[in-house]
């Protein structure tokens, strides 16, 4: 763990996701910073989002009508980097963009981009050869999702070769849509805590302020997405400043729920 240590070590921390091409990303990624996340998403638009609801689906169409390309994403990510050199940066997408050019290439230009870990929807723990070894080898950490469906089993492979932390999909269905219980959230990351040292995140449907506190109280960080994109779709190329808003709402009920805990 390099960004991700610190990011986790003062927690929980807010993960906020936007999709790249949508809307002004560049001034949008500036304001998830100033707004206080720790941790920051950039989704990789593609065609057939499968794990992603209405809102993302928005995302990627209005990003790939744009002419968004890989080249471009990698080219935000740079620039992001030179701006913001401790914020850790990941991006979130399907095996095709990540692994079409070669597994070997993707690797190289995440780290060349200084793209800090990735999380590939749709290449299980089974199908790790497909891209791991080649991100590990180039010092990019693959995190990776455990479910409501993932036994005691399974757990094991899912994290065999994960690191930088632990997404915990709390539904199971699409993003955006619909939130798990709590009490069914703090029962699986205890379970999952109990399972590995890395950090767990907690992701889809948490979509407020107060949802994200009840969270942060259990988790070590929490993921919100559908909520920015809203934002953006709303705005336009003019959500900075809303987005900015949004996410110093969130962060300061994340942060403040270790207050609280302690």
């Amino acid at each position: 763990m390099t960004r991700f240590a610190p990011a986790f070590h003062k927690g929980p921390a807010l993960v906020a996701f936007i999709t790249a091409g949508d809307g002004d990303t560049a001034a949008n990624l500036d304001a998830l910073v100033a707004g206080g996340a720790d941790i920051i998403e950039l989704g990789m638009p593609f065609t057939d989002p499968m794990a992603d609801g209405p809102a993302i689906q928005a995302a990627n169409l209005r990003s790939l009508a744009k002419g968004t390309t890989t080249a471009d994403i990698f080219a935000i990510a740079a620039a992001f980097r030179s701006r913001h050199r401790d914020t850790p940066l990941v991006l979130m997408g399907y095996a095709n963009p990540m692994t079409i050019r070669g597994a070997d290439w993707f690797a190289a230009e995440c780290a060349k981009a200084g793209v800090d870990g990735i999380i590939c929807v749709d290449i299980p723990s089974e199908e790790d050869a497909e891209l791991g070894p080649a991100l590990r080898s180039a010092g990019v950490d693959l995190i990776r999702l455990a479910t409501p469906t993932t036994d005691a089993a399974r757990l094991p492979d899912v994290l065999s070769g994960a690191s930088g932390f632990l997404y915990y999909v709390s539904v199971a269905g699409i993003t955006g849509q619909q939130q798990a219980a709590q009490a069914s959230i703090e029962e699986a990351v205890a379970r999952l805590k109990a399972a590995t040292d890395l950090p767990v995140a907690v992701g889809f449907g948490v979509r407020t302020p107060e949802q994200a506190h009840a969270i942060a109280r259990v988790a070590d960080g929490v993921v919100v997405g559908s909520a920015f994109i809203d934002i953006i779709a709303e705005h336009g190329d003019d959500a900075a400043p809303h987005v900015e808003t949004f996410t110093r709402s969130l962060a300061d009920a994340i942060h403040g729920a270790k207050e609280i805990a302690a």
